[in-house]
């Protein structure tokens, strides 16, 4: 149930911890969509000149178009998400939900198609990390400060 507000009544303020999630979780993004282009860009020889081995630069470039997929969304949700948070828009957790659940694919698409096993420790230290901040933010959206 809404209420109605008074014109007197001032809007309820974001406290600072969102404001500073919300914002994080943009920054984040940002760097994701960079991430993101670099990614669908590479080539294997653009990856081996990047310190990459040969086999390393084969599973990177070699994975199913769905991983891809599941990456650009899980990137533009997670930035669109932030910024519909920040706004303190309801939409904001269906969008960061989406995000969440394309991490958690391409999480398992890189356990399934030999990227962990292929890039090591911090791959997966890396990607974990990734859906624990999709996580979070879904959390966050979740919250009553996420309501205006």
């Amino acid at each position: 149930m809404m209420s109605v507000s008074s014109p007197t009544e001032r809007p309820t303020r974001a406290p600072v911890w969102f404001l500073a999630a919300a914002l994080g979780g943009i920054a984040w993004n940002v760097f994701g969509v960079v991430q993101f282009a670099g990614s669908v860009t590479a080539t294997a020889e653009s990856l081996v000149a990047s310190g990459l081995t040969s086999e390393q630069a084969a599973v990177m470039t070699g994975y199913p178009v769905w991983m891809t997929l599941a990456f650009g969304l899980g990137v533009a949700g997670g930035l669109v998400g932030s910024v519909l948070l920040l706004l303190r828009k309801g939409l904001a957790r269906g969008v960061l939900l989406t995000s969440l659940l394309a991490y958690v694919a391409l999480w398992i698409g890189d356990a399934v198609y030999g990227v962990f096993a292929a890039m090591g420790a911090p791959q997966v230290v890396i990607l974990t990390l990734v859906v624990a901040i999709a996580a979070a933010l879904y959390w966050v959206s979740r919250l009553p400060a996420a309501e205006a």
